[in-house]
């Protein structure tokens, strides 16, 4: 069996810095060596590839499409699965876009580490193991991604990165919970995730979409909206209160955007689908529809932008890549 290690830095990888603090600089085969796979119960053959070495703040979805290469390149050599390292704080959606971008015809999954090398009880290594035990297992392979953290396998379309620092941070929330857990160097799995849209295919870089993200706050304007087109935008995603309502007060103004754009509303909550039939009164979810916009379904905001984004980057209508997540 063959893994493929795919790196793009973050805290997984790294260590102290001129600078101060630490920075990314441990290679994919440093960051596996340190899991101790020569001790796994099946022998697994590993190729290593750095594909970036940024924080995660820095990853772009050009970096993602590197990775869908690698993975290309790494099955054709004999690769099973892959395994990608990076950093944290985005990595619930680099998932997300991996599970609709991976037409490798093998299984990535995503790992990293809240704690860095050089810390007592560093996690990174623990992580690597479970993914790689993860990777290995055939249930996997009909699935396009995974997140595996703290021994738990996570649904790419409903996980969550929760808390700053603690060791356990991804959650795919009180409802459904992850799709299984490693123990004892094998994996529990004991749920499917929902069907996915297929493979979206971007676009040329010159033909990149911005996508904004609104979040509906307390008594906010959101004056700044009435510029998302002259600034470059071509959609929106509105993060709503509640089911994804905005105030009365905003009505006309995010009504108005969505005759100059295609807008997708939301739950800001984070778990939970975006509501589409339950209140009438004015800025909730009746309103919004009636002037056009598109409800994210189970999406929170994050994953909600990053479905738009392919969905226009692959000339996919936007309300069939949503109907998904929708059922």
């Amino acid at each position: 069996m063959r893994i493929h290690i795919a790196a793009l830095g973050g805290t997984i990888a790294s260590t102290a810095s001129d600078t101060g603090g630490v920075a990314p600089s441990a290679t994919a085969q440093a960051i596996v060596e340190a899991a101790r796979i020569d001790t796994l119960p099946f022998p697994v053959d590993v190729t290593y590839e750095q594909v970036a070495q940024v924080g995660s703040g820095s990853i772009t979805l050009d970096h993602v499409s590197q990775v869908v290469e690698s993975a290309k390149k790494a099955r054709e050599e004999g690769a099973t699965a892959v395994v990608l390292t990076q950093g944290t704080d985005t990595l619930e959606e680099t998932t997300f876009a991996l599970s609709l971008m991976n037409d490798s015809g093998i299984p990535i999954v995503t790992t990293g580490a809240m704690r860095n090398p050089t810390l007592p009880g560093t996690d990174g290594p623990a992580n690597v193991r479970s993914a790689i035990i993860t990777a290995a297992d055939p249930r996997i392979h009909m699935l396009p991604a995974v997140l595996v953290f703290a021994d738990e396998v996570h649904d790419p379309s409903l996980v969550r990165k929760t808390h700053t620092t603690s060791a356990a941070p991804f959650s795919s929330g009180p409802g459904a919970g992850p799709l299984g857990w490693v123990s004892e160097d094998r994996l529990v799995f004991i749920h499917m995730p929902a069907a996915l849209p297929g493979t979206l295919t971007r676009a040329t870089s010159e033909q990149k979409a911005q996508v904004a993200l609104v979040e509906a706050t307390l008594d906010d304007s959101l004056a700044y909206v009435d510029f998302l087109k002259q600034a470059g935008y071509s959609a929106a995603v509105l993060a709503g209160v509640g089911g994804g309502h905005v105030s009365v007060n905003v009505l006309e103004r995010v009504t108005a955007l969505a005759t100059q754009m295609p807008v997708v509303y939301c739950a800001r909550t984070g778990a939970g689908r975006t509501l589409e039939t339950t209140y009438g009164y004015p800025g909730a979810e009746l309103d919004l529809q009636a002037a056009g916009m598109i409800p994210a379904g189970r999406l929170d905001a994050r994953k909600a932008r990053i479905l738009t984004i392919l969905a226009l980057e692959s000339g996919t209508k936007i309300e069939d890549v949503f109907s998904y997540f929708r059922q």
